[in-house]
């Protein structure tokens, strides 16, 4: 028999893939609270977790919510179970509450800091060449005789 929050998340997930069936949800209950272990099918994975990690978030929120109506900590571990028909083998790592962002919110974070860093050195160099150039104008004003 299940509990009512393993059949709030499976409900939630198996709306949200295409293949509900290979939906399954451990249970555990540990020092932190309740383990919550989520495992779709490796095409799906994606829909779970989200642009960024949001919808796996969005269920987090939730479960939290619903930990505070039944006086519990839940916690919820979306499990990468490895291969899809187009990738390589993955290492099998999981995404938890505890992670700040997934590897793929990681990626594109990375990615977008080292775009904003080279914005912000051409920025800086560009300001950097405006002085300069100023600063010889200035020069060239106090070589003046007036």
């Amino acid at each position: 028999m299940s509990s009512i929050d393993q059949q709030f998340v499976e409900f939630v997930v198996k709306s949200l893939v295409s293949k509900p069936d290979e939906v399954k949800i451990e249970r555990r209950i540990d020092e932190k609270g309740v383990l919550l272990e989520l495992t779709v099918d490796p095409e799906d994975l994606g829909r779970v977790i989200g642009k960024r990690g949001a919808t796996a978030q969005s269920l987090r929120t939730l479960l939290r919510a619903l930990g505070t109506k039944n006086d519990a900590r839940y916690n919820l571990k979306i499990v990468d179970n490895g291969l899809d028909a187009d990738r390589k083998p993955r290492q099998e790592h999981a995404y938890s509450e505890n992670d700040s962002k997934t590897e793929q919110s990681h990626r594109a974070i990375n990615e977008d800091t080292e775009v904003e860093t080279v914005l912000k050195e051409d920025k800086a160099q560009a300001e950097d060449d405006r002085y300069s150039k100023t600063r010889r104008e200035l020069e060239d004003l106090d070589d003046l005789d007036i």
